[in-house]
């Protein structure tokens, strides 16, 4: 497996797409409102890799998994659209981007990680936290009242 940075080079939008897509379906029906990936296309991918830092795990020509990465301008990078295929979570793909990350974030001279994730997905502030990330706030979607997503940093 190896990790190769998704710019100008890059040509699988569709697969792309189709990644991100199948790696969040689990979410859908248990979130609200609905994730900003639903509005995501290969035209939108390819837009928004020209804006941040993104990379692509690959195995045999094979997409396992993407990330995106977007400096703030006070002291974070803000990490978006981890996704990993899910016949492939748990076998260290999310680890390497998160490295990759780590290292942009050290390149870019920023102390911490920053990334969201919704009130109700658990598992995911687990598995967050297993890698270092600690929840720093609860906020809300505009036109909602109640917390929707939590906020984890990871000091570097």
């Amino acid at each position: 497996m190896k990790l190769l940075p998704i710019d100008e080079k890059f040509e699988d939008w569709d697969g792309l797409l189709a990644l991100i897509l199948d790696s969040f379906a689990y979410m859908h029906p248990r979130i609200d409102p609905p994730s900003s990936a639903l509005r995501l296309t290969p035209q939108s991918l390819k837009e928004k890799a020209k804006v941040e830092k993104a990379y692509a795990a690959i195995d045999n020509g094979r997409l396992l998994g993407c990330i995106f990465c977007k400096p703030e301008p006070l002291d974070c990078l803000y990490i978006s659209k981890l996704a990993v295929a899910p016949e492939e979570q748990g076998k260290g793909v999310g680890r390497l981007m998160l490295q990759a990350a780590i290292d942009y974030a050290a390149d870019c001279g920023l102390p911490c990680l920053r990334l969201e994730t919704r009130i109700e997905l658990k598992e995911n502030h687990r598995a967050f936290a297993r890698w270092g990330f600690v929840r720093t706030l609860e906020a809300s979607h505009p036109g909602f009242t109640h917390p929707t997503f939590i906020e984890m940093r990871k000091a570097l």
